[in-house]
């Protein structure tokens, strides 16, 4: 991982302690918790702002769903790397959300092992993206 600056990520997700098990987990040397937002429309407008290295995002939440948010974030910010958090892993949601270009998932309940492991995979896949966006 690159040591020389941390990877920002947002976390976007309606229920406090979920933030709150992502925020604990992500503490320390490797990621940046820019910020965080507790519906869609509030998520969107935050990632468009702080422009993120990786989204944590919810997909069942309050004003705009996260497959919403997810096309959005996409379209604006095709770098970003899109992680979805949810109990909602049923084919046609993790079809669609794949299909809108997510990176990955984080199935609730989950716990800090697997929120390291899909961190890590993702870090790499944007800082390979990152060196091959480069001008040689």
């Amino acid at each position: 991982m690159n040591s020389q600056k941390r990877l920002g990520v947002l976390i976007v997700d309606d229920n406090e302690m979920t933030r709150s098990v992502l925020r604990i987990s992500l503490h320390g040397d490797e990621y940046e918790v820019l910020g965080e937002a507790t519906n869609g429309r509030a998520g969107l407008d935050a990632a468009l702002r702080l422009r993120p290295d990786i989204v944590c995002l919810d997909i069942v939440m309050p004003d705009m769903n996260g497959l919403d948010v997810l096309a959005a974030i996409k379209d604006a910010l095709p770098g970003t790397a899109v992680l979805m958090v949810t109990a909602s892993a049923d084919l046609a949601t993790v079809k669609t959300a794949i299909g809108g270009g997510a990176a990955g998932f984080i199935v609730k309940p989950f716990n800090t092992i697997t929120v390291h492991e899909t961190m890590r995979k993702t870090a790499q896949a944007v800082l390979r993206q990152r060196a091959q966006a480069r001008p040689a």
